[in-house]
């Protein structure tokens, strides 16, 4: 759970960048927002957080 806390903050945080930065307009972060909605309903849902998690542990393995 933390992990998933951890990336939708992150993931806000960088939506809200390119916003604020890069010039995305409110109804491209509503299509963004809606598209993440349904196709976490999707089957490829577990596909996905798997292949996130596997980065993450990844990249805790990483030793700059």
């Amino acid at each position: 759970m933390t992990v998933s806390l951890s990336a939708v903050l992150l993931l806000g945080a960088f939506v809200f960048v390119l916003w604020r930065y890069a010039g995305l307009r409110p109804w491209q972060g509503a299509v963004c927002a809606l598209f993440g909605f349904y196709l976490a309903s999707t089957g490829a849902a577990p596909y996905i957080r798997d292949a996130a998690r596997a980065v993450l542990h990844w990249l805790a393995g990483v030793h700059l």
